[in-house]
């Protein structure tokens, strides 16, 4: 599907959708007690893949969209070996968190997804269970989907041996996912690296509660995107489920249950950076609030004061959850995307009508998301008019250089791509056309319908 923008003014309220982030952890967790409704979870492709993955475990999800629930009876920590292959589809986090999750089955469980999930590293995660004492193999042998874990091999396989996991992203993927199976993960110490993924350390906490022994995790490198450690252990809280960080990581202790009647999911930070930029590049004479900002560990918060910090005219009602920006001069600054690896499309976008240069650093590990956001972004901005310069681990946008003017730019199958560059076509000269438009639906079903109803002119076909 192809969105066709023209250039628009916007100006409005809108709603911001639930956190994907809090609706994958929500329900996961979930599926480790015994039930728990989730209200305002975000009901998209990605949360219905965890959701497909504590059935599978022999748990339920039922989605009731017009109570904005979700209802899910847990497998109580226990999961079952499941009668087939879970899809992941898309989901990065689906596959990392339930990896980990089906290293406590009796028997094997096997994951795949898309083929952009399949091309993702898995590597350290699949070590760290067979340091543990599970089998985590890839099938191929590259540390990528396929992945098979579950009960540990025994000898030879690298259970239990406490090595470190970051030697080879391959690590733990050489054995046979059909010799014995002799036990399930019971806990202890594992060195990861934190350069890879912080889902790699959720995982781990999420697992490790509901073992005999629990996990104490040494981080072997500086962790990146570290605010969403700090969402899942405010959601491991809420479920009465107790974590600590220490001077190397973060731990957690055993023999915990996970106990929550009801979790409210809160707004997703990453989705409202959307709407926000929307009405700091192009509101008109009325600006643009979002309903549902209330504040919450996730680091995408931080595109407010990016915001601010550019010249935006944006201002923050914390107690109310209400976000108001207006349009106003920009003038490029310097992000670090260190912890908000998902505001890279957005910042792009903002600094390529900023004035003066936009440097986004710290973002080699943007480039292992979806896709590969970092060049995405570069070749779409360029074939927009832009002027940017690509680097390893860096994006500059040079702003006073670039004047936007409408193309057809492929959103490569990454629902972020896709929503940045629609709020680039409402200020680029003539049409924008945006491939894979249905992406957005991965974490913002309706966004085009938002931003028709903010003013734009967006057209699908």
């Amino acid at each position: 599907m192809d969105a066709h923008l023209a250039p628009a003014t916007v100006g409005g309220r809108v709603t911001a959708p639930p956190s994907k982030s809090y609706t994958h952890r929500a329900l996961l967790a979930a599926g480790y007690g015994e039930g728990t409704v989730v209200a305002d979870p975000l009901h998209s492709a990605d949360p219905e893949a965890t959701g497909r993955a504590v059935a599978a475990f022999g748990g339920s999800v039922e989605w009731d969209d017009e109570a904005a629930e979700a209802r899910v009876e847990g497998f109580d920590g226990r999961p079952e070996t499941p009668a087939d292959v879970i899809d992941c589809g898309n989901s990065g986090t689906t596959m990392r968190l339930v990896a980990a999750a089906g290293a406590l089955a009796d028997g094997l469980v096997v994951l795949t997804g898309d083929e952009s999930l399949r091309s993702r590293p898995q590597g350290p995660l699949l070590a760290a269970i067979d340091a543990l004492g599970g089998r985590g193999v890839s099938t191929r042998g590259n540390g990528q989907a396929p992945l098979v874990v579950g009960a540990g091999a025994g000898e030879g396989a690298g259970a239990g041996t406490g090595a470190s996991v970051s030697e080879g992203a391959g690590a733990g993927t050489g054995a046979s996912a059909s010799e014995g199976a002799t036990g399930l993960v019971t806990g202890g110490r594992v060195s990861i690296p934190g350069d890879v993924s912080s889902q790699f350390v959720t995982a781990l906490l999420m697992a490790g509660a509901v073992t005999p022994d629990g996990v104490e995790i040494e981080l072997e490198t500086e962790l990146k995107s570290a605010p969403y450690v700090e969402i899942t252990r405010e959601l491991l809280s809420a479920f009465g489920v107790e974590t600590t960080a220490t001077e190397t990581g973060f731990a957690v202790a055993g023999g915990q249950s996970y106990d929550a009647d009801r979790y409210a999911v809160p707004g997703d930070f990453s989705s409202i950076s959307y709407p926000l930029a929307a009405g700091a590049v192009a509101a008109d004479e009325e600006p643009v609030v979002i309903e549902g900002a209330r504040p919450s560990a996730q680091g995408d918060t931080a595109v407010v004061d990016v915001l601010d910090r550019m010249g935006g005219d944006v201002s923050w009602d914390r107690e109310a959850g209400e976000l108001t920006v207006a349009r106003a001069p920009l003038s490029g600054v310097e992000v670090s995307v260190a912890d908000t690896p998902d505001l890279l499309p957005t910042l792009a976008v903002l600094g390529a009508v900023a004035d003066g240069e936009t440097r986004i650093v710290d973002a080699e590990h943007v480039r292992y998301k979806e896709t590969d956001r970092v060049s995405a972004m570069a070749e779409s901005l360029d074939r927009m008019g832009a002027s940017v310069t690509e680097r390893q681990d860096a994006l500059v946008v040079h702003g006073g250089e670039s004047s936007l003017s409408g193309a057809t730019v492929d959103g490569r199958g990454d629902h972020r791509l896709v929503m940045a560059l629609a709020v680039a076509g409402l200020v680029a000269d003539g049409e924008t056309t945006v491939r894979g438009a249905e992406h957005v639906d991965v974490s913002f079903p309706g966004f085009f319908e938002v931003l028709d109803s903010l003013g734009a002119d967006a057209t699908l076909t």
